[in-house]
């Protein structure tokens, strides 16, 4: 029977044991690509998360693997154990033996030699049998525990390579989203210049807008003026009554008096004289 099984089992699952740890690395390099891949736009965020994705099934991969190693490096223990049980049932049945051919040699002995030598050669008969029958049982013991070590590591081995198999996918996919990173942020940055440009030329119209509007608001101040004295001359020197209804109304919509076409003709005198007051006043204060 073999003595060093265990041994033999472990250097053969190291590979897988090693395997797997190098999975796990791999795994964890891909999720900080996947993370450091900073995705722009729609297309963007959904390859990181198939790439996210991806990468979580490697891990989930990766566990199995670790997994699966550690249960063929138990089924390896279990065999170096089985072993060792054997081997020591062996020795307590060699020394279980030897004593009792001691013990029945010693008695045939007192009945004659010739007794004795036959009853020898009867119990070391039967010792044989027996020990033979105990290392057939460990020999089948030991047989099990080694094929179930060995059909455990070749699932491991399997679990190694679909790890693997999901880490290249995931790699693949956080280039991808990566590649598409780079050029949703070149594309960003194209657009942010070009609105800059534009930001600019319509900061430039907007400030000759303003300045329009100052100048239009300085020429309708003095206009407004102009007027409140002309209105405020005309309504003292009694002119407004000589004016026809639509020329006050005209004059009304000029100063900005609501419902002036529901007005009388009286009625819009006095609101063009309350209004060329109210502004003469508003002039005089600015």
């Amino acid at each position: 029977m073999p003595s060093n099984t265990a041994w033999l089992l472990s250097k053969a699952l190291r590979p897988a044991e090693d395997a797997a740890v190098g999975a796990r690395d791999r795994g964890r390099k891909v999720t900080a690509a996947v993370i450091d891949a900073s995705p722009v736009g729609d297309s963007v965020e959904i390859r990181a998360r198939r790439a996210q994705d991806a990468s979580n099934r490697a891990r989930e991969a990766e566990e199995r693997a670790v997994q699966a190693a550690r249960e063929s490096k138990a089924f390896a223990d279990r065999a170096s154990e089985v072993s060792d049980r054997g081997h020591a049932r062996v020795k307590d049945v060699e020394r279980e033996t030897r004593r009792e051919i001691e013990r029945r040699v010693a008695e045939a002995q007192k009945a004659a030699d010739e007794f004795v030598k036959r009853e020898r050669q009867e119990a070391e008969a039967d010792a044989e049998e027996e020990l033979l029958e105990v290392e057939d049982e460990v020999e089948d013991e030991i047989a099990k525990a080694e094929s179930d070590a060995e059909a455990s590591q070749r699932r491991a081995e399997e679990l190694v390579e679909d790890a693997a198999e999901a880490l290249a996918e995931a790699r693949l996919l956080a280039d991808e989203a990566a590649e598409a990173a780079r050029s949703a942020a070149q594309e960003a940055d194209r657009q942010a210049q070009q609105l800059q440009e534009e930001a600019k030329q319509r900061a430039s119209e907007a400030d000759a807008r303003l300045k329009a509007v100052e100048d239009l608001r300085e020429r309708a101040a003095a206009t407004a003026k102009r007027t409140a004295r002309q209105l405020d001359q005309e309504t003292t020197d009694g002119g407004l009554d000589a004016y026809k209804k639509p020329e006050l109304v005209e004059l009304a919509a000029s100063i900005g008096i609501e419902k002036r076409t529901n007005m009388t003709k009286d009625e819009l005198v006095d609101a063009i004289t309350r209004a060329a007051r109210q502004r003469a006043r508003q002039g005089a204060s600015a």
